[in-house]
């Protein structure tokens, strides 16, 4: 009988704000594919059902929980909770974000709060959660989504942009605050990956035509990136093959940022 390979997040516990599609669903996915439970909240309590539905199917275990980011004390309350309720938490992959177009003079004040609420804010609160439970069992690791747009500057991208690298720098600050603890923290960098995320900048760019000669004239590889390219990334970070790693942004996005 041969034995079995063991996967990369056997055992582990995993939580992941923003999973209820795109980028997020399909870390989801990866992550309970290679053994991890994973704790999958989303605002819209339907689509994170569906997301843990599609893992059960495959053999994998899942949660769904109804999580708004921009909530301080619910956000909170289901980190915690989760890993009380499973005696660990071993990833936080801190996804949800919003994309603002628009330069300054079209962006309001409060769509740039509104950008910086999701885009920084709910990362802040939610490593904050997981912080205590990850230095306590000696071991953790936090990924949270900032963009390539978080290493070079978009057109007219202003509330976008200026989140985006704040990220970054967050992460970085946390990774070497909580190194000696054995708890990583990276920030996961995606570039075009073609998901209703850009309806945004698709709106801003004229259509799906013009976002389509986009991405062929300006990304050196000629194409999008898919969902599950960048979860590829996102077991890396989560797992023990990253153990070495951390305050890294690591940028998936075809050269479009050189």
């Amino acid at each position: 009988m041969s034995m079995r390979s063991k996967m990369l997040l056997e055992d582990r516990v995993a939580f992941v704000t923003g999973a209820g599609s795109g980028i997020g669903r399909a870390g989801a996915i990866a992550m309970a594919a290679e053994g991890a439970l994973v704790i999958v909240t989303d605002r819209d309590s339907d689509r994170a059902r569906a997301v843990t539905e599609e893992i059960a199917q495959t053999g994998g275990k899942a949660e769904a929980r109804a999580v708004d980011v921009s909530d301080d004390a619910a956000l909170t309350a289901e980190i915690t909770g989760a890993a009380t309720r499973h005696g660990r938490l071993d990833i936080l992959h801190s996804h949800a974000g919003i994309q603002i177009p628009g330069r300054l003079d079209q962006v309001t004040p409060d769509q740039m709060d509104a950008s910086w609420r999701l885009n920084v804010r709910s990362h802040f609160v939610a490593a904050r959660a997981a912080m205590p439970v990850m230095t306590a069992q000696g071991k953790g690791s936090i990924i949270i989504t900032s963009s390539n747009s978080g290493v070079q500057f978009d057109r007219e991208m202003i509330a976008y942009a200026t989140t985006k690298h704040a990220v970054i720098a967050m992460t970085r600050q946390m990774a070497v605050d909580y190194a000696s603890h054995n708890v990583r923290c990276n920030a996961l960098c995606p570039g075009f990956v073609d998901t209703p995320f850009n309806d945004g900048f698709e709106r801003q760019m004229g259509g799906r035509g013009a976002l389509e000669d986009y991405v062929t004239r300006n990304i050196p590889m000629g194409r999008w990136g898919t969902a599950e390219e960048i979860a590829r990334g996102i077991v890396f970070l989560a797992s023990d093959q990253s153990s070495f790693m951390t305050g890294h942004a690591l940028v998936l996005d075809g050269a479009e940022c050189i």
